[in-house]
């Protein structure tokens, strides 16, 4: 099962986030967004998203 950085939303495989380094992962999280290209991206860029990668839309 994947986990979800808590600060950034992305998904992680690991133990620490490879955007901000942090380790404060969850478990629970609900809905998926995939970001191909975030310069492009309407959604990235509202969401203040600056990397490629799938994030979670909502964590509890």
């Amino acid at each position: 099962m994947k986990r979800v950085c808590r600060k950034c939303k992305i998904f992680v495989t690991g133990d620490k986030c490879p955007l901000c380094h942090g380790s404060e992962l969850s478990d629970n999280w609900q809905g998926k967004l995939c970001i191909l290209d975030p310069i492009k991206s309407d959604i990235a860029k509202k969401l203040k998203i600056t990397a490629k990668g799938e994030y979670a839309i909502k964590i509890r």
